[in-house]
């Protein structure tokens, strides 16, 4: 028997990667990932925009800079070695007036911090050099940033984890964990395993799963939909890589951008708005019991209460495509409503706590054999092979 079995809860590429890292680590450990759906990948790792983060964004010292900076590296590195899509089609964040100009020396000196490398700041005439359908009037070029698969290197992850001897349980659902001294069990409607240890990194999921474990009920998921638009074929060449906004810094999102994917469409999202079911990828997927969790949570009614104006201005631009259009067009004049057709939303997975604070960093914990990760958001997928490291080393 091997000597010691660790469960892995949550088949996204945060719980593959860490489940490969154990095989590699110590190929004596039994490895078992459990998930409740059919396929890896099938929520926030199959449906984000593809974009391998660079570092631009994140505070100097925080886990999502230095498991971003670390991890774009080893993204690269297995993507080469598995012949994966990796494209650095760089990225321009784009400024349009004097108070956005000052903002973006902000993310500049954050980005130099964080050793994102071959950055360049450039003005009105020279972003054109880089996007020539692009306006503004300053931006900051970050040529490294790529895009990639997600769903196929999580598959690929999955791949390395059956090799190494672990197994990946899908049709899996978790509805109870217990603990017996060292030991923790991981119980199914109709199956219960034993482990020496345990990881939980369940995504949209996180904090029930998290419960279950015994962990403390805050920070608690809100899920917001982000919803996209997607350029028509023939016009694709309005945009060569990514174009991005200088975001909010009140809010972890990244406010409407141009995103070129590895198949060569270029998809433009996204808003922000409550999805009304933990996974409700559709406007009409609504899950009363979601919604009463996430109302009831006294966070939300306090981040609600502060920024309702927002909130409602986000789901007036998802409802009429026009408005969705003219907040694109403010960095692609050319954009007509015409050139645009609806694209697959995704759900982001937003911890809360109870004092309305949108939580920005990684949080990772432990409570004995069990180990959490209570907020993973982007740049996670990026950093999801740091991110293994830094949990197994913790870990083991």
């Amino acid at each position: 028997m091997a000597e010691t079995r660790v469960g892995v809860v949550g088949a996204g590429i945060v719980g593959l990667a860490i489940a490969r890292r154990l095989t590699l680590e110590r190929p004596g450990l039994e490895v078992t990932v459990l998930d409740k759906e059919a396929r890896v990948a099938a929520h926030q790792s199959g449906r984000n925009s593809g974009v391998a983060h660079a570092g631009l964004y994140y505070a100097p010292g925080s886990l999502k800079a230095t498991l971003c900076r670390r991890g774009i590296v080893l993204l690269n590195e297995f993507c080469a070695d598995r012949n994966l899509p990796y494209e650095e089609c760089g990225k321009l964040v784009v400024a349009r007036d004097a108070a956005e100009t000052a903002a973006l020396e902000e993310i500049e000196r954050r980005a130099t911090a964080n050793g994102v490398p071959r950055l360049r700041r450039l003005t009105g005439g020279e972003l054109t050099e880089i996007e020539p359908h692009a306006a503004g009037v300053a931006a900051l070029h970050s040529p490294t940033t790529a895009i990639v698969d997600f769903p196929a290197v999580a598959r690929a992850f999955a791949e390395d984890v059956a090799d190494g001897g672990g197994e990946v349980r899908l049709g899996f659902e978790v509805v109870r964990i217990g603990r017996a001294g060292d030991r923790v069990t991981v119980a199914s409607p109709h199956e219960e395993l034993t482990f020496d240890r345990l990881v939980v990194c369940a995504g949209l999921q996180s904090d029930r799963v998290a419960r279950l474990a015994g962990d403390a009920p805050a920070p608690a998921i809100i899920p917001f939909r982000g919803e996209y638009h997607r350029l028509v074929p023939s016009r694709t060449d309005l945009v060569r890589g990514l174009i991005y906004p200088v975001p909010d810094p009140r809010y972890p999102f990244l406010g409407v951008h141009f995103t070129r994917r590895v198949d060569g469409g270029v998809d433009i999202g996204p808003n922000a708005v409550l999805a009304l079911a933990r996974e409700g990828y559709r406007r009409r997927d609504v899950r009363p019991a979601d919604l009463w969790e996430a109302v009831r949570w006294p966070g939300f009614r306090r981040l609600a209460r502060r920024h309702w104006r927002t909130g409602a201005r986000e789901l007036y631009g998802s409802a009429v495509k026009r408005a969705f259009v003219a907040e694109a067009r403010r960095f692609v004049p050319e954009l007509t409503a015409a050139d645009v057709v609806p694209a697959p939303a995704g759900v982001r997975a937003q911890a809360v706590d109870p004092d309305g604070t949108l939580v920005d960093d990684f949080r990772i914990g432990r409570l004995g054999p069990i180990t959490t990760v209570r907020n993973a958001p982007s740049p996670a997928a990026t950093s999801s092979l740091a991110i293994a490291e830094h949990v197994v080393d913790g870990l083991l």
